[in-house]
């Protein structure tokens, strides 16, 4: 990585944790914050992540893991609610960066987009309709705002609406062979192997 990446990507790293930005617009801010031309090279998604875990562990660790463990649990009962639209945890509560400042990525491969919708209002719950582009194509994206016990406060949490056949190539790993996302299974996994670590 160049000396600009990399001051990009650690400056960026710090206000994903601090601030709970999205690596997009902290990327955005970093190079603003160093008064570095718009056209500057960015860090990619993994040098960000990577700058992400140093922080967590240099200024973090005594509090982050727990964070984590709370954003997880919430995240899987979420998933347990949601069980008949397929869901999926993405974002940094599935890749083990999550701090309380983070939100919950669930994605939902839902074979009629508005039946969340409608689970949802059936629910008796509040939620707020914004959109995302993936691939290419406008999506909708759901907001809660969902009490944390554990944390004391609430969580957003994000519901990406996806066509059911989008779930066929999404269980892909990445270049680092790492998955993008997990469904309740894995997520269980996960939470176990974090429970077994002293």
């Amino acid at each position: 990585m160049s000396d600009i990446k990399q001051e990009i990507a650690v400056t960026a790293a710090r206000l994903v944790v601090e601030e709970g930005l999205e690596y997009g617009p902290a990327k955005q801010r970093a190079v603003k914050q160093l008064g570095l031309n718009r056209r500057a090279e960015l860090p990619d998604n993994d040098e960000l992540e990577d700058q992400v875990r140093e922080y967590l562990a240099l200024f973090c660790a005594d509090t982050q893991p727990a964070e984590l463990a709370a954003l997880r649990a919430l995240a899987a009962q979420w998933m347990e609610r949601l069980a008949e639209f397929r869901p999926h945890l993405s974002g940094a509560v599935w890749r083990g960066t999550a701090t309380r400042l983070s939100n919950i990525h669930l994605q939902l491969f839902c074979d009629d987009s508005k039946s969340t919708e409608i689970a949802l209002i059936n629910q008796g719950l509040d939620y707020e309709v914004g959109s995302s582009t993936v691939h290419g194509r406008q999506i909708d994206v759901l907001g809660l705002s969902v009490p944390c016990r554990e944390l004391g406060e609430p969580v957003l949490v994000l519901l990406s609406i996806l066509d059911h056949d989008d779930l066929r190539g999404a269980l892909k790993p990445d270049a680092r062979g790492r998955s993008e996302r997990g469904d309740l299974a894995a997520l269980r996994q996960l939470i176990e192997k974090e429970s077994m670590q002293p």
